[in-house]
């Protein structure tokens, strides 16, 4: 162009606050001294065919995925460096989703959140203080859907083997008069498993609307699931692993000797939250967020079971024919009937000369109903149906607060530092000793937890970060800890002590990070088949373990064409000394007492010392590629002992994914994808479990055990249509 040529410009200021506020306190930023993983909405949604979202998560380093069905629907798990989900820290815009009683976190209750998931963050260790059950191994953040400005829809279907099923619409208003925006999302799930009528029906559905002024967002989020499946968790027994691997004992009794199976021994339960945020700008730099929260559960488990005693039921045995009978087979249910409500808060200020100060907290309160009915049984008096025969209460109230401060001391290096308090009360229905009996009795339970971390971040270039970490982390134990002991035999509180020492590296072409860790515990609670003052068997402190490892991770672009990206953990996870009770029975099956015997340096149970990932993507053209991913677990003991009977083989499972999206006319995209799981067709089990004692002359041994074999070679093929 010959001349000169003025271009004038006009930049327009953002309309709206910022939603990544709402979940800022609980998150690690870019000076946060923590070994973390992000991952975008976008990564997830590729893979994402029906399968739960341990499944999805399976490239993140040290983490370890199960399936009670075998194929990635319904009960689904994870372990992350070796801590399963009643350790992990789970939040969604940062309120806490962890049962309040047991820790868990039932994916199953959520199905296809993933959908909705703008982006998500895992932490591995004890992290930055949140909100809800305290981090004992890992916290996952999850933040849902962002401010899109413009109007979308979206439809997605995906099938595959096992009659596996995943229908999603989404829609979305986009920015509405640069004020206003709503969100919808409908899915269905429906697979019957590849373990013998581990069948799920799922169903959910996802709702926001918000509120999107210059300095205030208010923003209300609802979503719900409702899930029905058929009871697989009592796994698969040892020995009908090689001639019949999908065999389900589940709801299984016999009539007249012949085997039969109850076709209702299902679960079924239902999860609705509801959230309301506000987070407001008072001035630059300085943040105001809160929000309420309000989670309704309700559900039920039912088995049949046969040969009952009366007595185990609060109910007299029956006369018949002059003959008095104290057994009868019968149905029941199991009912959990609960409310979870609370509000969260946060003052976050950047003063954007190196100060960074996050003041938070939270309260909360759970009020969750146990009772059991008898819907049936073959003989009975006295009882009318649905008649209680337990019922009792779990109240938990839980108050946090914390201060977060990072300091930039001189250019590129950072000081952290992260002090948290945490109340926790707990009245629950117990067993105590009353006049030489045992007897129910309401009981209550406090904690007061300081849980102190700090560290420090050099960043001397944009290319390289180096970061050491120290914090602490203290729980309480869940319920069945308190239930099944008496004042005289209550578990201690648990206690973590997290180092962490990484460093990253960052390119445009790749990426390459280390981190050593050392998570080291003190009265760490764990199974250990010992039998308590009450008869129950219940977890034991161990005064001292810890696991000890390193994590190794990157990524590599050759070209526009290939790209590969994978990790390494490589861990020792020790006791130092294990004390194991176990009961001991003669040749006749009396139980005659108890075995104790003594092991040192032993392994902790479902912790595989090694654990890798690796992707090998091929993008040949735009919107074509080509993915095959390998997960390998090395071997995990089932028990505490380190005994080779009692041992979890290692794995290597391939998946192979084709992802193509093109662009018709009419349509703004459609995506396509093919997935072809255990792609080698390998025999491998994830979990186990296992009931041994001492048999006559025998000697130790396993009576009963439960085994969880994954899905062979199988396939899913999904379409995506985006409007």
């Amino acid at each position: 162009m010959d001349g000169n040529t003025r271009l004038d410009f006009e930049l327009t200021p953002g309309t709206s606050i910022a939603e990544e506020v709402v979940v800022s306190a609980v998150r690690a930023g870019g000076r946060a001294p923590v070994t973390y993983t992000n991952l975008a909405g976008e990564e997830l949604a590729p893979r994402n065919l029906g399968q739960d979202l341990p499944l999805l998560l399976t490239s993140t380093p040290s983490l370890v995925s199960s399936s009670d069905a075998g194929t990635g629907v319904g009960y689904t798990w994870m372990n992350i460096r070796g801590s399963d989900q009643s350790r992990i820290n789970v939040t969604i815009n940062g309120i806490p989703v962890n049962d309040a009683e047991s820790h868990g976190v039932w994916w199953v209750n959520m199905p296809d959140v993933v959908s909705s998931v703008d982006d998500l963050q895992v932490q591995r260790g004890v992290g930055l203080s949140t909100h809800g059950a305290g981090a004992f191994g890992a916290t996952i953040s999850l933040k849902t859907e962002s401010l899109r400005q413009d109007p979308y829809a979206e439809v997605s279907s995906s099938a595959g083997s096992f009659n596996t099923f995943k229908n999603t619409v989404q829609l979305g208003s986009g920015l509405i008069n640069d004020k206003w925006a709503f969100n919808g999302r409908l899915s269905k799930i429906d697979s019957e498993g590849y373990i013998d009528r581990a069948f799920a029906d799922l169903k959910s559905f996802y709702l926001s609307g918000g509120y999107y002024g210059q300095n205030t967002l208010i923003k209300a989020v609802v979503f719900s699931g409702k899930e029905s499946t058929y009871q697989a968790w009592y796994g698969v027994p040892s020995d009908s692993l090689e001639r019949n691997r999908t065999f389900n004992p589940a709801g299984m009794y016999y009539d007249n000797g012949n085997i039969r199976f109850y076709d209702n021994e299902t679960d079924n339960y239902q999860q609705d939250h509801y959230q309301l945020h506000l987070t407001s700008q008072l001035t630059r730099g300085l943040y105001l967020s809160g929000a309420l929260h309000y989670t309704r559960g309700r559900g039920y488990y039912e088995q049949y079971r046969d040969n009952e005693r009366f007595s185990r039921y609060n109910l007299p045995g029956v006369i018949i024919g002059g003959e008095e009978i104290d057994r009868t087979d019968l149905i029941r249910r199991r009912w959990l009937d609960n409310h979870f409500y609370g509000l969260t808060y946060s003052l976050n200020y950047n003063n954007f000369e190196g100060l960074e100060v996050v003041f938070g907290g939270g309260y909360n309160e759970y009020d969750g109903d146990h009772y059991g009915e008898i819907i049936w049984a073959r003989h009975a008096v006295n009882t009318d149906i649905r008649d209680r025969y337990y019922d009792n209460n779990g109240f938990k109230r839980d108050f946090n607060s914390f201060l977060k401060t990072s300091y930039e001391l001189i250019p590129g290096m950072s000081l952290f530092a992260d002090l948290q308090y945490r109340h926790v009360s707990y009245s629950f229905l117990g067993q105590a000793w009353v006049l030489e009996e045992i007897v129910p009795l309401q009981q209550e339970v406090r904690f007061n937890f300081f849980n102190p971390k700090a560290g420090i971040l050099y960043q001397p270039d944009p290319l390289n970060t180096l970061y050491l970490y120290a914090g602490m982390g203290n729980r309480e134990p869940v319920r069945r800890d308190f239930t099944e002991s008496s004042p005289e035999s209550r578990p201690r509180h648990e206690t973590l002590r997290n180092i962490e020492l990484g460093y990253r590296h960052q390119r445009r072409d790749g990426e390459f990070g280390i981190n050593f860790y050392l998570m080291d515990y003190k009265d760490q609670l764990i199974l250990t088949g010992e039998i308590n003052d009450v008869g129950g068997f219940t977890r034991t402190n161990i005064k001292d373990s810890y696991r000890l490892g390193v994590e190794i991770e990157g990524g590599y672009s050759f070209n526009d064409i290939f790209m590969w990206s994978g990790n390494l953990t490589l861990s020792r996870n020790k006791i130092p000394e294990f004390t194991e009770h176990s009961d001991k029975y003669d040749n006749d099956w009396n139980w005659v007492g108890t075995d104790i015997r003594s092991y040192e340096d032993t392994d902790i149970a479902f912790s595989p010392s090694v654990i890798a990932y690796s992707q090998l993507g091929i993008t040949p053209f735009d919107g074509f590629g080509l993915y095959l991913e390998g997960k390998y677990v090395g071997s995990q003991y089932i028990d505490n002992t380190m005994s080779s009977d009692r041992m979890l083989d290692a794995y290597l499972v391939n998946n192979l994914r084709l992802n193509y999206t093109l662009q018709p006319f009419s349509i703004r995209e459609v995506e396509l994808v093919f997935q072809v799981n255990n792609l080698f067709d390998v025999k491998y089990e994830t979990n186990a479990w296992i009931y041994k004692g001492v048999v006559g002359d025998h000697g130790l041994t396993v009576i009963e055990d439960g085994y969880f074999p994954q899905a062979g070679r199988h396939v899913m093929a999904g379409i995506t249509l985006r409007f």
